[in-house]
Parts: C-alpha cells; sequence; structure tokens
C-alpha cells in the first residue's frame, strides 16, 4: 500500500521545515576556531503523534489492524514471522531469495522475496542495465519509471519484496559491486534512491534499500570491520538510507555483513535503532543480509526485526536440487571444504549440514534463541511484539492482511523500450576525436572483441537477471549497418563469473573453435573505415576485481587494433572505472556500464547517431592509485587488535571527485564527464530565494545541428570553511533533451543541506555563516558560470 498524498504532503512539508536554515548567521569570528562560526540548523517543532506503534495519522487503521493480530499471535508463531524459511513449494522449484511463511490459521499469506537492483532475478523478466547505467543518467523521474517497471515484473511474477535498490557508495574503485550501486557522489545516489523506491511501491511491491551501511568492499564483506567516524557516516554513507525512508517511504531497509567501528550492522544499535527508526523515522523491518546474523539475541535486542533466509546455506542451495549452483555457492561460502568438483557435489547432498556442524548457519539463530531469551538480559514480549509488528507492514503494504492482495495475472510484462533507454541515456561519451562518431551507417565496419556474441547483462551474484531475451552486440549494429560488418574476436572469451562461483570461461553463442586470433581481427581493421572494439570487465558478488585493467589482454587488442586501423571506437562494458593505457591511440571512448539485454540495440542506436550519449560519469576516473582507498590500511584493511580486519575509512569525506579536487590530482575523467553530439551553450545564470532556500537559473542552447541531451550540474563551495570541506560538492542536477537549436531555461533548487556540515559534538546539522560559491557547469571540471551567496 502506498502512502496517501495527505501522507507525501506531510514528510514534503515536514522535511522541508527540519532542513531549513530559518534563521542563517552572519560571517563572523576566526576560522582559526575550530567549529567557531558553525550554527545549528533550526529545527522547527513540527511533529505527529504516531498512531499506534508503526504508522502515522493516516493509517491508524492499518495499525489498529496490525495490533489486532499481533495480539491473537501465539509465542511460536511470532518468532515463525521474524525469520524466514522453505517455501512451501519445495524442491526442485527455483524462483525466490526468500520466504516468509504463512499463518493459516490467522489468514497471513505468505511473503516471498527477490533480489532485484538489475531487475526481478528469478523469473525471466527484462535484464535491465546496471544500476550504474542509471545512476549516469542524472535522471530522477527516469529511476522512478525504471523502479515502476521492475514493481510491475515482481507483483505479476508473484513477488511481494523486492531486495532493491542497492545504495551504497562507491569508495573502492575495485568493488565487486559496484554496477550494482549508483556512484561516489551521496547526493546523487540519494535522489536516485529514493525515486527507485517510490517507483517500486507504487505497484504495491515492497523496496528494500541495502546494505545497511558503509558497505564498501567485497573483500571479507563479512568479517571487516568499516572504520569510520561519526561526520563521515552522517554525510556520505548515510544520505541514500535517509532519503529512501524520509523520501521514498521504503518499507523494509537490509542490514549489511560487515562490521562498522568494530560491531555487526545486523547488531548495530545506535545505527539500526538510534539513527534509523527513531532519527530517520523508518517505521517496517530491518532486515538481515542472507545468513549475516551472528548473534540471534544481539541482533535483536539492537534493532534486527527479520533474520533471512532462516535456513542454512548449503540446504537453501540444495532445495534447487542443483549440484552446479550448490557446488560454485558452496566454493564461495566455505571454499577450504571443496577437494574436487564431483566429490564436493557428492558430500554436500549427503551433508547438508555443511561444514562445521552446529556453528554452521544451517538453522535459524532467531528460532533457536528468542524463545529463551524472552524476560532474560532486558529481552522481553514486547520487543518480540515489536518485530512481528514491523514484519506485518510487509502484508499490510501488499494488501495481504485485508484481503486486497492481488492475484498474479500471466507472465510478467517485459520492459525492452525501457531497457534500451536506460542503456543509451546512461551512455557515456568520454572521447571523440575529430567527430568520430556518429558513424555512416554504409562504413564498412570491423567488430572486434571477445563477446561480441552476447549481451553483457550484469555481474556475477545475486543480482544477475535471467533474460528472456538479448541482442548482441554483433547482432544490433548487423542490423543497422548497411555497409558491409565483418566480426573477429581477437581475444579468447574471458573468465565470466556465475552468480556465486568460481570463474568460468563463457563460449557464447558462437562455436568455441572460433579463437579469432589478434592477426585476424587487425587484418579486418585495417580492410574497413572502422573498427569497433567491445571489450568488457568482470565484476561479482563476493569477490573484488583484482585491477583496474581490463581483464586478459584485451587492452593489447585495442593497442594492436589501434596501430593499423584507420578510425579506432572503443565501446567499454565495465562495472566501473578502468584504466585506459590506450587512450591517445584510440579516436572515441564509449562507456556502456553493463548495458543489459538490449546492449546491441543501445551500442548501436549511439554508434550511429539514432541516440544521444546522454550519460555522465557518477564515478571518477583515475589511476588506481589515485582513490582515497589505495593503501592498505584502507583497502582492503588490515588486522587490528582484535580478531577481524579493519578499514580505515580515515579519508574522511574526501570520497571520489572530492578526494581528487582536494588533493590536486588531475583524473583521466571527472566526475559529471561527459560529451554529447550536439552543442550546448550556457547563459542567463542568476540566482534567487524564496522560503525554501536559494535556487539556480540557467538558460541552455543547443548550438549544435543534433538532438542532445544535457545534464546541468549545480556545485556547491564554502570559501571560507574553518573545517575541512571539499573544494566543491554537488548540490543539484537537471537532465533536459534539446532539438537543433532549441533554448531553454533550468531552474535548479538547493536544499540547505548542501551548505550544512555534520556536527559531532552537538549531534546535528549546522551551517556556517560566510559566502557560499554556487558553480553550475557540464561536470565538476568543467564550471560555466559562479555566483556568490551569503548564508
Amino acid at each position: 500500500m502506498t502512502p496517501t498524498p495527505a501522507a507525501v504532503e506531510f514528510r514534503r512539508r515536514k522535511r522541508a521545515l527540519t532542513r531549513r536554515d530559518i534563521a542563517p548567521r552572519a560571517k563572523g569570528g576566526s576560522i582559526a576556531v575550530n567549529l567557531s562560526r558553525l550554527q545549528p540548523v533550526s529545527l522547527p517543532s513540527y511533529r505527529i503523534e504516531m498512531a499506534g506503534s508503526l504508522r502515522t495519522n493516516d493509517g491508524a487503521e492499518d495499525a489498529d489492524r496490525i495490533a489486532e493480530v499481533v495480539e491473537a499471535l501465539t509465542l511460536e508463531e511470532k518468532v515463525r514471522l521474524v525469520h524466514g524459511t522453505y517455501p512451501d513449494w519445495g524442491a526442485p522449484k527455483a524462483g525466490a531469495a526468500g520466504y516468509l511463511p504463512p499463518i493459516d490459521r490467522l489468514d497471513i499469506p505468505a511473503l516471498r522475496f527477490e533480489d532485484g537492483p538489475l531487475g526481478v532475478k528469478s523469473t525471466g523478466g527484462t535484464a535491465f542495465p546496471a544500476s550504474l547505467a542509471l545512476s549516469a543518467a542524472f535522471d530522477v523521474d527516469l529511476a522512478e519509471e525504471f523502479g515502476e517497471a521492475i514493481g510491475s515484473e515482481a507483483r505479476e511474477s508473484g513477488v511481494d519484496v523486492i531486495l532493491a535498490p542497492a545504495c551504497n557508495l562507491v569508495r573502492v574503485p575495485t568493488c565487486g559491486r559496484n554496477f550494482e550501486y549508483y556512484g561516489e557522489d551521496p547526493f546523487h545516489s540519494a535522489r536516485v534512491t529514493a525515486a527507485t523506491v517510490r517507483g517500486i511501491q507504487s505497484r504495491d511491491v515492497v523496496a528494500t534499500p541495502k546494505h545497511y551501511v558503509a558497505n564498501t568492499q567485497e573483500h571479507e564483506r563479512v568479517s571487516v570491520s568499516a572504520e569510520v567516524d561519526e561526520r563521515t557516516l552522517r554525510e556520505r554513507y548515510l544520505p541514500a538510507f535517509e532519503a529512501a525512508v524520509e523520501d521514498g517511504d521504503a518499507g523494509a531497509v537490509m542490514a549489511a555483513y560487515n562490521r562498522v567501528n568494530g560491531t555487526y550492522a545486523t547488531e548495530h544499535r545506535k545505527l539500526l535503532t538510534d539513527v534509523l527508526k527513531d532519527e530517520f523515522e523508518f517505521e517496517g523491518p530491518v532486515v538481515s543480509d542472507w545468513w549475516a546474523v551472528q548473534n540471534g539475541p544481539d541482533a535483536a535486542r539492537a534493532g534486527l526485526d527479520l533474520e533471512m533466509p532462516g535456513v542454512g546455506a548449503i540446504d537453501w542451495a540444495a532445495m534447487l536440487d542443483d549440484r552446479l549452483q550448490l557446488l560454485r555457492f558452496v566454493e564461495t561460502v566455505w571454499p577450504e571444504t571443496v577437494p574436487g568438483p564431483e566429490e564436493a557435489a557428492a558430500w554436500l547432498f549427503e551433508n547438508k549440514g555443511g561444514p562445521g556442524g552446529d556453528a554452521s548457519p544451517h538453522r535459524s539463530s532467531f528460532a533457536r534463541t528468542l524463545p529463551r531469551e524472552l524476560d532474560r538480559d532486558g529481552f522481553a514480549e514486547d520487543r518480540l511484539d515489536e518485530m512481528v509488528e514491523r514484519v506485518l507492514t510487509l502484508h499490510e503494504r501488499v494488501g495481504a492482511l485485508d484481503g486486497q492482495r492481488r492475484s498474479v495475472a500471466g507472465p510478467p510484462p517485459t520492459h525492452r523500450e525501457l531497457a534500451k533507454r536506460i542503456a543509451t541515456s546512461g551512455a557515456v561519451l568520454l572521447k571523440n576525436a575529430a567527430e568520430t562518431l556518429p558513424l555512416d551507417r554504409e562504413a564498412a565496419v570491423a567488430v572486434i572483441g571477445p563477446h561480441i556474441d552476447e549481451a553483457k547483462t550484469g555481474g556475477g551474484g545475486s543480482s544477475a537477471v535471467r533474460a528472456t531475451e538479448s541482442v548482441s552486440p554483433i547482432e544490433g549494429i548487423r542490423a543497422r549497418s548497411t555497409g558491409r560488418v565483418v566480426a573477429e574476436r581477437g581475444h579468447p572469451p574471458i573468465e565470466t563469473s556465475p552468480p556465486f562461483g568460481r570463474k568460468v570461461p563463457s563460449l557464447g553463442r558462437i562455436a568455441s573453435a572460433w579463437t579469432s586470433p589478434i592477426e585476424d581481427a587487425r587484418s579486418a581493421a585495417g580492410d574497413a573505415d572502422v573498427a569497433v572494439l567491445v571489450v568488457q570487465d568482470d565484476a561479482a558478488e563476493g569477490r573484488d576485481r583484482d585491477s583496474l585493467s581490463l581483464p586478459g589482454r584485451q587492452d593489447a587488442l585495442i593497442s594492436a587494433v589501434a596501430d593499423i586501423a584507420e578510425r579506432t571506437i572503443v565501446v567499454l562494458q565495465t562495472a566501473g572505472p578502468v584504466e585506459m593505457p590506450w587512450i591517445d591511440s584510440v579516436d572515441a571512448v564509449l562507456e556502456l556500464w553493463y548495458p543489459g539485454q538490449e546492449a546491441g540495440t543501445a551500442i548501436a542506436s549511439l554508434l550511429y547517431g539514432e541516440t544521444d550519449p546522454g550519460g555522465r560519469l557518477p564515478v571518477t576516473f583515475a589511476a588506481a592509485d589515485e582513490y582515497p582507498a589505495a593503501s592498505a590500511e584502507r583497502y582492503p584493511g588490515v588486522d587490528g587488535p582484535r580478531d577481524y580486519p579493519e578499514a580505515k575509512h580515515d579519508e574522511g569525506v574526501f570520497v571520489g571527485y572530492r578526494h581528487v579536487d582536494e588533493y590536486g590530482i588531475e583524473p583521466l575523467f571527472p566526475f559529471g564527464h561527459g560529451l554529447s553530439y550536439a552543442a550546448f551553450e550556457y547563459d542567463d545564470f542568476d540566482v534567487s530565494f524564496d522560503e525554501t532556500g536559494p535556487s539556480v537559473t540557467v538558460t541552455v542552447e543547443n548550438a549544435g545541428e543534433r538532438r542532445g541531451r544535457d545534464v546541468v550540474q549545480l556545485y556547491v563551495r564554502d570559501r571560507d570553511a574553518s573545517v575541512p570541506r571539499p573544494p566543491r560538492e554537488l548540490a543539484g542536477f537537471e537532465a533536459i533533451s534539446l532539438g537543433a537549436g532549441e533554448t531553454r531555461t533550468i531552474d535548479v533548487g538547493v536544499d540547505e543541506r548542501a551548505f550544512a556540515v555534520y556536527e559531532t559534538e552537538q549531534g546535528e546539522w549546522v551551517t556556517e555563516g560566510g559566502e557560499f560559491a554556487l558553480d553550475v557547469g557540464r561536470s565538476s571540471r568543467n564550471i560555466r558560470a559562479t555566483a556568490a551567496v551569503e548564508r
């Protein structure tokens, strides 16, 4: 059930009031005195009495219904509702990441959970582009439309809770799950996250933003502790979750595997209860990541409400009756137990309890421990009741408590056109020397790359979607070209990561005998008007990439082809930044991230100019040693005084472009960068003020001969900060599409939070009086106009 218009309006008004600096202070004091000129952002008393324990004033009936159900439940039934179990359909049917059992006596139906950052995982729906592609579009309306699409596919597939969006900040450029995230800027990530959540939940499906919080690496993700100070947490790692709850009204939040300052995220009372529930006023359940609960009673006391999946890792995989998937899963979780494929598979099916006996996560910790913990050590049944109440809000949101839950109507809808639009809107044209792109359709093209015969639909892990159909790069180019098209691999297929497991050779749809050595690729390139190299990396949940280089000898392939080709275009399909030792030798570079099932259609549309590459970089492209997490202490972390590694986030607030700006590093490509087939000019820049704060207007003209897409970016600079602040921070953006010769005036508002810092001693956001600069530009390094404002 989505919030009523009245509830949405209340939240909007409340946020506007609580975030506004009602009476900005005048500049004064000496910057040499730490925090001396910081004044708290005014927080007017504008609160609402809660109806029951969960819902706001328009949800009293829902709260009453939930209270009635809780009162009628037995202790056993309450415990059953706070952990998952086996699905009632049993093996071997797949199709759910998690399952919450029904309480038939009270007509409480079961709930089905499914993975979803890139699409609904197991239902055979649309394989959308990677989340990083969606974020590169800088378009909140498109993000909401994407959310609506996966919400629709989930609902029509019988899925109630979608485990998305993934909104952790990109800190480590080689992190294996960066392709699932929304980039390195917290403001940008927060807006895209909230929009996606709103879209999903508009279709009566619960969204679950994850992984809360400071989950920035896959290496030792279950044991590592993110050592991060309070200000950095507030300003960098919490904003996306705050927006998901306050702006998106998220129905659930998933707690991460990692520790934060020595405490597991699932057992972190300050983060789960004090911040998320009390401060952000989150009303739903905090759900564990799968098998993330280390200590059931400690997690329950801290604020975790629902343990998932509630069955053992090996049992869960064995339920699918698939030896290969089971083996791959166990290789990831317990690699030391796998002597060989056949031996391991046989052993696992005979010993489903898993390595380690009772210590293995093959049974629910909540099921084992909560009944005996009641009334012991401060764990009373009213806490269990609260857990159940929060879980039942999931049922209430999907209409399962009042009998209004819609039945599954049939096969899920597909969204091919939307998948293509996200891929092209998020595609970033990094380089285009001498207007190499777009191509003439009659040009002779040599299409080269190890995987030109298959669409890159995602990385390995829980987000992998089983696409019902796809278009490969060679198929897309051949469908649009009227000239000669020759295909050569030039490189053997690289190893790719399946969901949960070791790398395996990917043979694609072309016979494995076609190895196409580099000499054949060079010959084809020399005989063509242009060489198009489609290359990719390999990223996966559970492990980080080894480096920022392309896997295998793809860099050498690019250099060899560029040495002989008349023109060379590189199409990147990557999980994030990559190094480009060949950048000066090629004519054009187009970044498509993981473009999804419509990869070929999108690539061809962009190459031939049917669509303008509309994306801007949501992450900085730089050399590996130029990122803040370049030292071992920061990544992957080193063993501390305790028995687990500590990853020190002592770069503080200087993450991503804030780091390269602070230290004067010239990146390969800056945050926000992206070229166009059009030519945009900015004029008539102005700043105005109203009761909500400042806003800027700028007139944008497309002075080119083609329709193009631009992203107007607004940055804030504190010119006289007395505390460490980045030189420039994103505070607003607006995506626009203009025809040739068209002009439009854009208005971008600035939230007062953009001027503030989080002051840890006072425990609140404060704004420093003084002069700030508002910069408008086309990237963080391409500023077109600047104005000064006093706060």
